[in-house]
């Protein structure tokens, strides 16, 4: 079998391994061997291509890893869903107590009750979104 069909087929191998690893070191590791065919079918000998398996390896690993690792792995910089209500401004439709109340949030209206269950919130007034409890709004006025 020729050399340069083996370091496809490994290369094949490694990156089929990576799709169930996901740690991008295998990934790595079948483009090193992809090239490492590449460099096979034009003819290096074979201590050559280990050496350029060997090297591309090592630099795919070291310095292209930890970049795609970054990109992969980032946090969640934005809020969506309930969570991305919470902070925003209300406008009260009906007097919010700390039992009831109605706020308008968005275009969309939600059940309320204040946050400082002691408040009593007037209809009309403006008020931010503390938290949200199932499908209430916990609500606290804007100073």
């Amino acid at each position: 079998m020729d050399p340069w069909l083996i370091w496809l087929i490994v290369a094949g191998v490694l990156i089929v391994a990576e799709i169930f690893t996901l740690t991008a070191a295998l990934g790595m590791l079948g483009a090193a061997a992809l090239i490492t065919a590449g460099s096979a079918a034009a003819g290096l000998s074979p201590p050559f291509q280990f050496l350029v398996f060997t090297v591309v390896a090592t630099v795919t690993v070291l310095f292209v890893r930890p970049i795609a690792l970054r990109h992969v792995i980032q946090p969640q910089t934005t809020r969506f869903g309930v969570d991305a209500l919470v902070g925003k401004a209300a406008y009260v439709v009906s007097e919010v107590t700390g039992m009831e109340g109605r706020v308008r949030i968005g275009g969309e209206e939600w059940t309320a009750r204040s946050y400082d269950e002691t408040l009593v919130i007037p209809q009309g007034t403006t008020v931010d979104v503390m938290e949200i409890s199932g499908s209430t709004a916990l609500v606290y006025p804007r100073e």
